[in-house]
């Protein structure tokens, strides 16, 4: 039985990742893929449980506590559920990885990426994604659409613009470094448009 494929989907808040993961967890069972979509942070109980502290706005949380509980939510989901899937022949639809908490608390926070990398390179163990989407958006756009949305702000949601304009920088850093891995999707498309690009960038992957 050969490995499945670890597909992450990255972005600013606001870009359209959970709508766009839905959407290829649909695709990618119509072309007879056996597929399991997950979130970040959570997807396993105890990573769920982090994520509820880490989105919490009433909660004052450091930015070193709030990288290592995301490094510790992350190495849980890996452990329970991410290896023993693409153990099994299974795909995985992650909804955000590590380039997250590289381009959230590395460059937003100020702790630095490579210090992020460090301590998410020993939760994860060296798994690196078959192929990374990132969809990139204008901030002020992604701001807007989670206005429209008439939810509850989280606690990383509820930043300052600044915040996220150091996350888009960090997020283009990385594309750059990485193009064979992380291919960019032009979020503020229409969302078919997303969805045609995001399949055109997993075209070599797909069984034929």
């Amino acid at each position: 039985m050969s490995r499945g494929k670890l597909i992450t989907i990255e972005g600013l808040d606001g870009a359209g990742k959970t709508t766009l993961a839905v959407e290829l967890e649909a695709e990618l069972r119509a072309r007879g893929v056996d597929v399991r979509l997950l979130r970040e942070p959570g997807g396993v109980p105890a990573a769920e449980r982090v994520r509820a502290l880490v989105k919490d706005p009433a909660l004052r949380i450091g930015a070193r506590a709030e990288a290592l509980l995301y490094a510790a939510a992350r190495a849980q989901l890996v452990e329970e559920a991410v290896r023993p899937l693409l153990a099994a022949g299974t795909w995985v639809l992650l909804d955000r990885f590590v380039d997250s908490s590289l381009a959230y608390q590395g460059a937003g926070r100020g702790l630095g990426i490579e210090a992020v990398r460090a301590i998410n390179e020993f939760a994860i163990a060296g798994l690196i994604p078959d192929r990374t989407l990132l969809l990139r958006l204008d901030p002020a756009l992604g701001r807007a659409r989670l206005r429209a949305r008439e939810q509850p702000t989280d606690r990383l949601e509820a930043e300052q613009e600044e915040f996220f304009a150091r996350v888009e920088a960090a997020y283009a850093a990385l594309a750059a470094a990485a193009p064979g891995r992380i291919r960019t999707i032009d979020a503020a498309a229409p969302p078919e448009a997303v969805r045609r690009s995001a399949l055109a960038q997993l075209a070599d992957l797909l069984p034929a």
